[in-house]
């Protein structure tokens, strides 16, 4: 895939299928250590230690129907061949947690991509799904939770267009506050 991005839409998608109804996605980008960290965590149904040893496997998958698996085994390959590797913890009955990690400045490394869409995209196609999306540049940091935004919004769904418009805004003067004013 071009874009980290793309990885987190996979990963979580895989989330969403193991009947997950709380997902966190942590980014952490430290250029002063050379380090970037994605972490995603969910509560669906989890995976046995068998199944977590095999999965980086493309040829092992908890699917019926395909039995091919690309999405977490190209995200390990992109961690180890920038430097970094990919660190998966998972219970039976609790949830699934995915750590990667990568050298920053890695020439090979791809870039982050549209984090704002891609977790716009999942609240908008899974609006019964909690996110709690959390950004760290260089110690600076911004959330954005959807328990918080449902529970302010009542009754309005979450994936209602204006509420959407609103939080790609959010999310775009966070972006800019993060990095500095950077244009997004």
């Amino acid at each position: 895939m071009k874009e980290l991005s793309l990885h987190v839409l996979d990963i979580v998608q895989n989330s969403i299928a193991a009947d997950a109804n709380l997902i966190t996605i942590r980014i952490v980008e430290k250029i002063t250590t050379d380090r970037l960290v994605i972490e995603i965590a969910d509560n669906g149904r989890g995976m046995d230690n068998e199944m977590v040893q095999k999965i980086k496997d493309p040829f092992v998958t908890g699917r019926k129907i395909r039995k091919v698996g690309l999405g977490i085994p190209l995200l390990h390959k992109a961690c180890t061949r920038c430097g970094g590797d990919m660190v998966i913890e998972s219970e039976l009955g609790k949830g699934t947690k995915i750590l990667c990690w990568f050298i920053y400045s890695h020439i090979d490394r791809a870039p982050l991509g549209n984090m704002i869409d891609t977790i716009l995209t999942i609240i908008m196609t899974n609006p019964e799904i909690d996110i709690v999306y959390t950004h760290n540049y260089e110690g600076k940091e911004i959330q954005l939770d959807t328990r918080e935004i449902k529970k302010i919004m009542g009754e309005v769904p979450i994936n209602q267009p204006q509420v959407l418009s609103w939080m790609k805004e959010y999310l775009k003067e966070s972006f800019n506050s993060l990095y500095g004013g950077a244009n997004i």
